[in-house]
């Protein structure tokens, strides 16, 4: 089995800076940099990870806290996370909390076991709350405001206004609402963007157009039942994500009308189903690889004491128009 003295010998080196090299290639010429990597490579070096990790600290492990794994959105954000992850040379552990803090502080508790470096938060939560100095942490897609941990968000206000004011361009003035959680920064910066497109185009509100969901396709189709059920129905039905909106889909079209004939709908987050639906979505596209990536960046970034160039960032998002969404019916 080969060692580091072989490594040295291939490379024409001293042990100590094939050592350098593995722990910290920054700090390294180049050239050298470059035959160390070969010799290492030639002689099928292996170094022990547990050394490497006693002397550096760091055990290579990032923690990323999942409120809802099945929720494809967040399987998207995770592939950008790992794909992240591996290329940096960093592993990548995936923990689904249910949403429950709980779960989420037991998770976290890794960093101070020295199993792993850092936590990904994708919920805003602080499973570090209790503690005055905090590991290293990135809090991404749904954040806490004025966090003290760098955070990476959409506008989401700001999509959901311009949705809105997509519909209410087509010439709808009855627009329902399925919202998410009650206790979600998405959900309230979501509504408020709905209410401020309704309010500068002058149309009043009506708290009967709003109802309760939960970012499930069951959600969706519960809460398509009830606008349906109204005397006076909406024309148009606005769902907080895409999967709320392919039950309400399901629902309206089991009430034997059509979309966007009969009802216009548009979701949220252009997850790769929506371009799929009978008709396809207009939604909200949000780059949900792109969170992931970002947030291990910043995150190895706080483990290896870098400076970052942004603590907060806000992504931008598109809308996504498809065949879901037209003029409102005359009738």
């Amino acid at each position: 089995m080969s060692n580091i003295r072989e490594v040295a010998r291939l490379a024409g080196v001293s042990v100590a800076t094939v050592s350098r090299t593995l722990a910290s290639p920054e700090r390294v010429l180049p050239k050298t940099r470059d035959k160390v990597i070969a010799a290492v490579e030639q002689a099928g070096y292996r170094p022990n990870r547990m050394a490497v990790q006693f002397r550096s600290r760091r055990t290579g492990n990032l923690v990323i806290l999942v409120p809802a794994i099945a929720n494809t959105f967040f399987a998207r954000v995770i592939s950008g996370a790992q794909q992240a992850a591996q290329a940096a040379g960093y592993r990548l552990l995936l923990c689904d909390t249910q949403g429950q803090e709980e779960i989420e502080k037991q998770f976290a508790e890794l960093v101070y076991a020295h199993q792993a470096d850092g936590v990904i938060q994708l919920r805003a939560s602080d499973p570090f709350t209790a503690s005055c100095d905090s590991p290293p942490l990135v809090n991404a897609c749904e954040v806490i405001q004025n966090g003290r941990h760098p955070t990476i968000s959409l506008d989401n206000r700001g999509a959901a206004k311009a949705m809105t004011q997509h519909l209410i361009d087509l010439g709808h003035r009855r627009i329902g609402l399925i919202k998410g959680p009650k206790s979600s920064p998405l959900t309230q910066d979501r509504v408020a963007g709905y209410e401020a497109a309704l309010y500068d185009a002058g149309i009043p509100h009506d708290a009967a157009l709003i109802c309760h969901g939960d970012f499930t396709v069951q959600a969706g189709f519960e809460g398509a039942g009830m606008m349906l059920d109204l005397p006076d129905r909406p024309t148009a039905l606005f769902c907080e994500n895409d999967e709320m909106a392919i039950g309400a889909l399901k629902r309206i079209k089991q009430q034997g009308l059509q979309v966007p004939q009969d009802m216009s709908l548009v979701g949220f987050d252009d997850i790769p189903f929506a371009a799929y639906c009978d008709p396809p979505l207009t939604t909200i596209a949000q780059p949900a690889q792109t969170f992931g990536r970002l947030a291990v960046e910043m995150l190895i970034a706080l483990i290896e004491k870098k400076a970052l160039p942004q603590r907060h960032v806000v992504l931008p998002f598109e809308l996504a128009l498809r065949d879901s969404t037209s003029a409102p019916s005359r009738t």
